[in-house]
This record gives structure tokens, C-alpha cells and sequence, in this order.
């Protein structure tokens, strides 16, 4: 609870900041007042938002709270960033000159993009599936599996979308219109409890390919978000998780390798449970993940939700030879832009691989699925859902 309530002081003061700064620029004493009121009201509603149980409360409170603090900060996100665009223009008067007041007008225009951008990333851009094509060349892999295709999703957290089971549906539609040989979900199902996947057990049935479906656990899988009242409760929950899995007809990998044939070669697909980096928790062992040894001649795949797993673990041990990492959990924060055709997004401030393609110069590669749910805050700015379609090549010796 503690981390919430200086969260809110946070917001509470550098609002405040804000709106005492836009008070300043009012000329009009009737229109001062009404801006003292709508601030004052706005603080109240945040401290109610914030109040509203989280860890111990059903799933339509968890959704409230996300849409009550997205309203809130759908508002003054834009005007913070209006603030900092017409403080450039105070510059001046530390050599007492006037100020710049077309920076004003600029940030009250930066504002409302910000805010309209906002709104649509909540209401049309998270339904917007990106399919996102990669082509991976190895030396390694076996002839059989030249054009092997994969694809890979992440981070649904279905229980965002409450028991609308219309996103969930439209996304196995068009998973499966890829054809591919495998399909792999690599973790974070739900947001906080197994029982938020019943509604869509039965649209993720439907996912088909030649190999089947294979997933992992994510951070948010084990019943961590929520006060559970025993040991117990919470073992049982995670027990259905697996339970629910199955009944999908996906085969869940918990620190365990399925190898895929063909002919007769084969790759290994080694699945780990969730191995975070602070604050979230480790549950998976890459050693107990494979019984073979990590520098023999297979190529190997594996599946890790979190990436700063793969640069802690995978690169940095030279006898550890795998070949490609998939992972997910970052959703670029939600919010990214591509400029000069590169891509940036605040997650690269906690994540150096926060989303897409990453090669450690010795034949490992990385690749991040930025999520096709949402989690937190309800929306999407540029970072589009994303399924990726992987077609593996043999690279020419």
C-alpha cells in the first residue's frame, strides 16, 4: 500500500506544480476560480482512484482503477507537457527580456496532440494488430527446418478485456491465417488470477498449427498482484493456470525442452519459468531446463518472458549455446514512435532490448514481441499489438 500512496503524492504534487504555473498565466479571476476548482476536484478524484482496492478486489475494480488513473492522467500528461513547452519561452527573461508567448500557444497545441494521441491509443490503436515479419538465418540449423515458420505472442492479459472475448478472437483469427508450423506464447496470460482466463478458453482453443502451441509463464502468472488468503489459495489458482493450459491444448513448458522433428533432424525448444530481474520474482532454471548440454550441436530455442534474462544469463556464458531467445514482457511500455526509421520508446530506459531484434555478435540473437494486451494503463500509443511471424533459413557455409 505504501508504494501507491507516494505514487499519489508524487502525482499530487507535481500536479499541483502544473496547475499553479497554468493559474499564473490566467488573466481572468472568473476563469481562476474555475481552474482552482477543477484542480481541486481532480486531486479528489485521484485520491479515490488511487483508494480503490487492488491486490484483494475483483476484476471489474482492478479494471476501474486502470481506466479512473488513465482519465487522470489522459489529462495532465498533456498538461505537463504544455507547461514544459511554455517554460522554454520564460527563457528570455533571465536576461530580462520578454518572454516568448508563441511558446505558450505551442504547448497548449503539443497538449492536445498529446491528448487526442492518448485517446486513441485507448480506443482504436490497442485493437490495431501489427503482424511483424522477421526472417532469422543460422549456420546451425538443420535442413529439414529451412523456412520453419513460428508465431510468436505475448502478454495477452485477458483479463483486461474483462468477458469480451471479441479482441481474444479476432487475434486467434489471425494467428492462425499465418499458417505456421509452431505457434509460441511467451507469457503473461492474465493480469493477476487464473479465473480471468476462463471467459477465453474457448477462442485460444482454437489456435492451430502442425506443432501445436507452446507457452511459458509470465511474471503476472503466478498470483503475485493479488493478496491471497493462504498458501493454499494461491497454489490452487496457479494449479488451474496449468490445468487451463492444457485444456487449450497448449503445452506449457516449465523448465523443460520439447524437441520438434523433422525428417531427421531436430531443434529444442526449452521453456523457463519466469526468471525477472528486480523486482520481479525468479521461478525458472535455464540448467534444469535442458538435459542435454547447453554446448552440444543442437540448435536450441528458448522461450524467456523476461529479455534482461537473456542478457544476464545467455551472453554471458560462452558455453552456452543458444541460438535464438524469444521473449516479451516489456510492451514498450505501450507507447513508442519510429523517427528516420528508428524505433524509440521510454522502455529503453529500463530495458536496453526492449522490443524487436538483438544479436550479441556471437550467433545469439534476441528477439522481443512488444505484447498484444495491455496491462496498467488501457492503451496504446504507436507501440501496435504485435504478432510475429519467424521464418528460420539455413545460412549458406
Amino acid at each position: 500500500m505504501r508504494l501507491p500512496i507516494f505514487l499519489m503524492l508524487i502525482l499530487l504534487f507535481v500536479s499541483g506544480l502544473v496547475d499553479f504555473y497554468i493559474y499564473r498565466l490566467i488573466k481572468s479571476k472568473r476563469w481562476k476560480r474555475v481552474h482552482v476548482i477543477v484542480s481541486v476536484l481532480l486531486a479528489v478524484y485521484l485520491i479515490v482512484s488511487i483508494s480503490i482496492p487492488r491486490r484483494n478486489g475483483s476484476d471489474q475494480q482492478l479494471q476501474s482503477v486502470m481506466w479512473l488513473l488513465f482519465v487522470y492522467l489522459s489529462i495532465y500528461i498533456p498538461k505537463i507537457l504544455c507547461v514544459i513547452v511554455a517554460l522554454i519561452g520564460e527563457l528570455p527573461r533571465l536576461w530580462r527580456k520578454r518572454r516568448w508567448k508563441a511558446m505558450t500557444a505551442a504547448g497548449v497545441v503539443v497538449g492536445v496532440v498529446t491528448f487526442v494521441a492518448t485517446w486513441w491509443g485507448a480506443l482504436v490503436n490497442r485493437y490495431n494488430i501489427d503482424v511483424v515479419e522477421q526472417t532469422f538465418e543460422f549456420e546451425r540449423l538443420p535442413p529439414s527446418f529451412d523456412g520453419y515458420k513460428i508465431a510468436l505472442f505475448s502478454d495477452f492479459h485477458v483479463g483486461t478485456y474483462g468477458t469480451d472475448t471479441a479482441f481474444v478472437s479476432k487475434a486467434v483469427d489471425k494467428i492462425n491465417s499465418l499458417n505456421a508450423d509452431a505457434i509460441f506464447f511467451l507469457g503473461d496470460i492474465v493480469n493477476r488470477q487464473t479465473d480471468e482466463l476462463r471467459p477465453f478458453v474457448r477462442p485460444l482453443s482454437r489456435l492451430r498449427a502442425p506443432d501445436g502451441v507452446i507457452s511459458i509463464l509470465g511474471n503476472h502468472d503466478y498470483g503475485d498482484y493479488r493478496d491471497w488468503p493462504s498458501p493454499a489459495d494461491r497454489k490452487a489458482n496457479n494449479e488451474e493456470l496449468y490445468l487451463l493450459n492444457e485444456k487449450m491444448g497448449w503445452q506449457l513448458l516449465r523448465n523443460q525442452t520439447r524437441y520438434i522433428t523433422r525428417d531427421s533432424d531436430s531443434i529444442a525448444i526449452i521453456g523457463v519459468e519466469n526468471c525477472g530481474d528486480p523486482p520481479f520474482s525468479v521461478y525458472g532454471s535455464l540448467r534444469k531446463s535442458y538435459d542435454g548440454s547447453f554446448n552440444d550441436d543442437r540448435f536450441k530455442i528458448l522461450l524467456t518472458h523476461n529479455p534482461a534474462h537473456w542478457a544476464r544469463e545467455v551472453c554471458l556464458h560462452d558455453t552456452i549455446r543458444i541460438d535464438l531467445t524469444f521473449s516479451g514482457h516489456t510492451h514498450a511500455m505501450q507507447v513508442s514512435t519510429t523517427i528516420g526509421g528508428k524505433r524509440y520508446s521510454p522502455a529503453a530506459l529500463r530495458y536496453p532490448n526492449w522490443g524487436g531484434r538483438y544479436d550479441d555478435g556471437t550467433g545469439r540473437t534476441l528477439y522481443v514481441n512488444i505484447g498484444i494486451g495491455t496491462v496498467g494503463l488501457p492503451m496504446r500509443v504507436g507501440a501496435t499489438p504485435e504478432i510475429t511471424l519467424v521464418t528460420l533459413r539455413r545460412k549458406n557455409q
